[in-house]
C-alpha cells in the first residue's frame, strides 16, 4: 500500500501529513483548492493527469469522491493544514470570499 500525504478524519476533514507535497483536493466540478505548508487557495495550474505526473510537480490528487477518501462529494471540507489552521471549504458558497475559510486557528 502507497503511503498517502494526507489522512482523513471523521467524515469530512482532510489532515494534511508532507510538508514537501502539495494536495490537489477535487470535489466534482467544484474548483480545485491547493495544499501548501503554507496555506490553502484555489489552484489555477494544469491538472496532471497520472499519478507519476502528480509526484514530479511534488502534488497528490485527493478526489472527495474517491472511495478510499470519502466515497462522496460533500458541500463541507475541512482540511488541516501545516501552517497550523484548519480550513473551511464550504462548496455551496464557490465564488464567494466565504469559500474558504479559516475555521480554526491552531489546531494543534
Amino acid at each position: 500500500m502507497n503511503d498517502k500525504n494526507f489522512i482523513t478524519s471523521g467524515r469530512n476533514t482532510i489532515i494534511h501529513k508532507n510538508k514537501k507535497i502539495d494536495l490537489l483536493v477535487i470535489n466534482g466540478s467544484h474548483p480545485v483548492a491547493i495544499v501548501s505548508h503554507t496555506g490553502i487557495d484555489l489552484y489555477n495550474g494544469v491538472m496532471p493527469k497520472k499519478r507519476a505526473e502528480a509526484k514530479k510537480a511534488y502534488q497528490e490528487v485527493v478526489d472527495v469522491s474517491a472511495s478510499e477518501v470519502f466515497g462522496e462529494e460533500k458541500t463541507l471540507v475541512f482540511i488541516q493544514a501545516l501552517d497550523n489552521k484548519e480550513y473551511k471549504l464550504d462548496y455551496s458558497k464557490v465564488g464567494t470570499a466565504n469559500f474558504i475559510k479559516v475555521h480554526q486557528e491552531n489546531y494543534i
